[in-house]
């Protein structure tokens, strides 16, 4: 996975948008982990067809592009799946079992502001 980091002066809407995204996503994220645990026979692609439900049944889910929101799920889908392959493996310990992300943003504008 490819991480680029920037710095960013933007004005206060661009920051907020930005926020919104950062939310929206791990929004996605988390509904595709709890689609994953109360159904059984989950794959890749039923998380992919839930994001296009999210996207009809939230209003915000559908401002973000499809293929952020495909993204989102493929990142919850890949949870899932390192902790089926720790599973598999044998591993002793914690196996890894997918977390839910805090939808906590720190918000770029106090940041600034503080700087």
């Amino acid at each position: 996975m490819l991480a680029l980091e920037f710095k960013v002066k933007a004005k206060k809407q661009q920051y907020k948008a930005i926020d919104e995204t950062i939310r929206t996503s791990q929004f996605i994220r988390n509904k595709a982990l709890r689609y994953w645990e109360n159904n059984k026979n989950v794959s890749k692609y039923d998380l992919n067809k839930q994001c296009r439900l999210l996207a009809k049944e939230y209003s915000f889910a559908g401002k973000l592009n499809s293929q952020a929101r495909q993204s989102s799920a493929e990142r919850g889908w890949s949870a899932i799946s390192r902790f089926y392959d720790n599973c598999k493996k044998q591993i002793p310990g914690k196996k890894g079992y997918p977390q839910y992300k805090k939808i906590l943003v720190q918000s770029s504008i106090k940041n600034q502001a503080g700087s």
